[in-house]
């Protein structure tokens, strides 16, 4: 398993370095970036003397430098007119939009955005593996027929209808505050228990409506896995020694069906960020998701491009823990993998 590990590890290496390139091509794609576009309205407006000003920010930020020459200066592998800096030495760069520093603009958001996608991704799984089991162990039944129901709902219910009927009620029953990750009177306070209780309330609603569409997907996939693995020779067989059915099908089937099941945690992660954008300008929040809508809007290079990055990672790092998840509950994934070489 140590070694197995080691080469996951290791294969992250390589790929990092490839999203990292496509990443940044993919934000180089239009013509122009924010400084053209911001010339070209002052000209328009007849401003000529703030012009020098945007050209003196081309050039201290290296955009007027070759496309290969950027990207090693992105990273922080090339000096600049700013000297060594860039992601590897936590200079993630300066947002001309903005007008601040790319650190301090996703700060928080960065922390916020990976606490309620690990919250959607804990609901999710919370709710689909109960139903997910019960459905295959009775299928056909009314309470089948019932979460298959709720599932198509799910999945056709649009997630910015969903928070603003949960906003609603939430706000006349509970008398929540709408919108946001926490009640006013917390925001740019330090935090405290208040704050995290406030935080956590807050943190109901984008739960449910961003991980109702994976709930209702993931449940179809581990009744389908499961199923299928309850119709096999092997399980009559265990029957026919006289096997209890719950240990039966722990022991065998369940474990089997999760494969699929855990492999989805990688794409959970970065389909539920894509998923999130509208969520959260919907619901208010402060993620990263609508300040990567507008950088990318503005092609503002230096924030987007670290954004998408950080989406990358965060994909990668679901694709290791779902890597080591699988390994260690089939070794034939690890053991296979030794085999081969």
């Amino acid at each position: 398993m140590f070694r197995y590990t080691v080469e996951r590890l290791l294969i992250m290496i390589p790929t990092l370095i490839a999203i990292s390139v496509l990443t940044f091509l993919i934000i180089e794609l239009p013509e122009g970036d924010i400084l053209s576009n911001r010339i070209d309205e002052l000209r328009a407006q007849g401003e000529e003397a703030s012009i020098a000003q945007i050209e003196f920010y081309r050039e201290q930020y290296d955009l007027d430098k070759p496309l290969a020459q950027r990207y090693l200066i992105w990273l922080g592998l090339a000096p600049g007119n700013r000297g060594l800096s860039g992601i590897l030495q936590g200079d993630f760069g300066w947002s001309f939009e903005f007008e601040r520093p790319v650190a301090e603009i996703v700060g928080e958001g960065l922390v916020l955005t990976i606490v309620l996608n690990l919250a959607a991704i804990i609901f999710i799984y919370v709710v689909a593996f109960p139903i997910g089991i019960y459905s295959a162990t009775r299928p056909y039944s009314w309470g089948d027929y019932g979460f298959t129901l709720l599932g198509y709902l799910g999945l056709a219910t649009p997630n910015f209808l969903l928070g603003l009927i949960l906003l609603y009620y939430f706000n006349v029953w509970f008398g929540l505050s709408v919108g946001g990750l926490m009640d006013p009177e917390y925001l740019g306070e330090p935090w405290s228990w208040g704050k995290l209780v406030s935080v956590l309330q807050h943190l109901i609603i984008p739960t449910i409506v961003i991980g109702t569409a994976g709930t209702a997907a993931m449940i179809r996939r581990l009744r389908a896995n499961l199923l299928d693995e309850l119709q096999k020779p092997y399980v009559t067989t265990a029957r026919a020694k006289g096997m209890s059915e719950t240990k039966l099908l722990i022991k065998y089937p369940l474990r089997h069906a999760l494969n699929p099941f855990i492999a989805d945690i990688g794409n959970l992660i970065p389909s539920l960020v894509s998923g999130s954008v509208i969520v959260s300008v919907v619901l208010n929040l402060p993620t990263i998701g609508p300040v990567l809508l507008s950088a990318l809007q503005s092609q503002d290079t230096y924030l987007s491009g670290f954004i998408l990055l950080f989406v990358a990672v965060l994909t990668l790092v679901g694709m290791l823990i779902s890597d080591l998840l699988l390994g260690w509950l089939d070794p034939r994934i690890r053991l296979g993998a030794e085999a081969e070489r």
